[in-house]
């Protein structure tokens, strides 16, 4: 039984979950659920392991208002670029060398990267240690690689060590 349900609460949960997203109590569903609350805990106790490690909580506040700061600006500097002259625009991928190493803390950057209007972040290697970026207006690449590693992966280094 513990290992088909290592979690009975989860598996409740889990089973709940789904009949609420669906919005619908039939067997249909409620076996639906019950075959989600088996297969999904194997695939999260691999985040789990990953995510043991939690270090200082202390960048979080600061690291919130870079973020939104950010946005802010980046969002003023996008309209400014596609409201003037094309050419003035040169769009550009950079590979940018990850220094972290936690999938917690990279998704976290992935995510940051994608919310600050401007830059995309379009993929990941094999081996987690690139991240692929596009970015709406490359000016400088280096430039950009020391402003990312300053404002978001050296604060997400102290939060997922």
């Amino acid at each position: 039984m513990k290992r088909w349900m290592p979690s009975p609460l989860l598996f409740v949960l889990i089973v709940v979950f789904w009949l609420l997203l669906v919005s619908e109590f039939s067997l249909q569903q409620l076996l639906m659920g019950m075959v989600l609350a088996v297969a999904i805990p194997p695939f999260a106790a691999r985040l789990d392991r990953e995510f043991a490690r939690i270090g200082s909580v202390r960048p979080i506040p600061r690291l919130v208002v870079v973020l939104l700061w950010d946005i802010l600006l980046c969002n003023i500097e996008v309209a400014r670029q596609v409201l003037g002259r094309e050419t003035n625009i040169h769009p550009g991928f950079i590979w940018y060398p990850l220094d972290i190493q936690n999938i917690h803390a990279i998704a976290a950057l992935t995510s940051f990267i994608t919310l600050t209007p401007g830059t995309v972040s379009a993929a990941l290697s094999d081996n987690r240690r690139y991240l692929l970026i596009h970015v709406f207006n490359l000016q400088d690449a280096e430039a950009q690689i020391a402003e990312i590693k300053r404002r978001y992966e050296v604060p997400l280094m102290e939060i997922f060590p």
